[in-house]
C-alpha cells in the first residue's frame, strides 16, 4: 500500500495524544515549567535544523518573501480560525490550551522538516516506509508531551499530516521523473534549514517568549523551491 507510511505516521500520533490526553491531570505549576523546557528544547531543535544550509542567502531570502505573502494571506488567521472552528464542533476546552493553538503548533511541528519530505518521496517510489514509520514514532512521542500540554487539538494534527504527506508520495512519480536528483537535494537541504527557523519560532511561542506568526512564514517553504529552480536555471 503506497500510502501506509503516511497512514502509520498519523495513527501514531493519533495513539500518542491519547496517551498525552491520559497524563494532562498534572498540576498547573507544574505544566507552565514543562511547556517551557519543551518549547525551549523544540527551539534548540529548530537551531540546529537551521545550520544545515550551504547558503543563509537563500533561507533569508525565502523566510523574507514568505513572511510577506503569509501576512497578506493572513494564514496564521485563517489557521486559527480553522481551529476555532473545530473547537466549535468537539467543545471548547476549559482551564487548558485552546484547541486552536494545539492544532496550529502540532501541525506546524509535525509537517515542518525533511523527514517528511524524504519519508513520502521513499514511499512514493520505493514503496519504502520505513523513513515515515521513524518519523510516525517520533511524532508519537511528541504527541505525548504536546497533549499532555496544549490538549486534544494536537491530535487533529494527524489530519494533515496524512493529507500533506500523502500528496507528496501520490506525486512521488512525477517529482523524481522531473526534477534533477541534485536539485531535490538542495531544496531539501535548504527546506529544512528554513524549517528549522520556523521550527525555533514555534519553540519560542510555545516557551511563551514570543507570539511570532509562524504559519505566515509557510509560503517560504515554496520560495525555498523557486529560488532553487532560479539557481539551477541561470547557473
Amino acid at each position: 500500500m503506497v500510502l501506509l507510511g503516511s497512514i502509520i505516521n498519523a495513527l501514531l500520533i493519533i495513539i500518542g495524544s491519547s496517551i498525552g490526553r491520559i497524563l494532562k491531570g498534572i498540576p498547573e505549576k507544574m505544566k507552565t515549567t514543562v511547556l517551557s523546557i519543551i518549547g525551549l528544547a523544540v527551539a534548540v531543535l529548530g537551531i540546529q535544523m537551521g545550520m544545515e544550509t550551504t547558503n543563509f542567502i537563500i533561507v533569508i531570502i525565502s523566510l523574507v518573501i514568505g513572511a510577506v505573502i503569509g501576512e497578506w494571506l493572513d494564514l496564521d488567521m485563517q489557521l486559527f480560525r480553522f481551529g476555532q472552528w473545530i473547537e466549535t464542533k468537539i467543545g471548547k476546552q476549559t482551564s487548558e490550551s485552546s484547541i486552536a493553538e494545539g492544532f496550529i503548533n502540532a501541525t506546524l511541528f509535525f509537517v515542518i522538516g525533511s523527514m517528511a519530505i524524504l519519508g513520502a518521496l521513499d514511499s512514493g517510489i520505493r514503496n519504502d516506509h520505513s523513513v515515515l514509520i521513524t518519523k510516525g514514532i517520533i511524532d508519537g512521542f511528541t504527541a505525548i508531551v504536546l497533549a499532555s500540554t496544549l490538549g486534544i487539538g494536537v491530535m487533529l494534527a494527524a489530519i494533515p499530516v496524512f493529507l500533506y504527506q500523502g500528496t507528496i508520495t501520490l506525486l512521488a512519480g512525477v517529482i523524481s521523473k522531473y526534477i534533477p536528483e541534485a536539485a531535490l537535494n538542495l531544496f531539501i537541504q535548504e527546506m529544512t534549514a528554513t524549517g528549522g527557523v520556523m521550527i525555533m519560532a514555534i519553540g519560542l511561542n510555545i516557551a511563551g517568549l514570543t507570539k511570532i506568526r509562524v504559519a505566515n512564514l509557510l509560503p517560504g517553504i515554496v520560495v525555498v523551491g523557486i529560488v532553487v529552480v532560479f539557481i539551477f536555471l541561470f547557473q
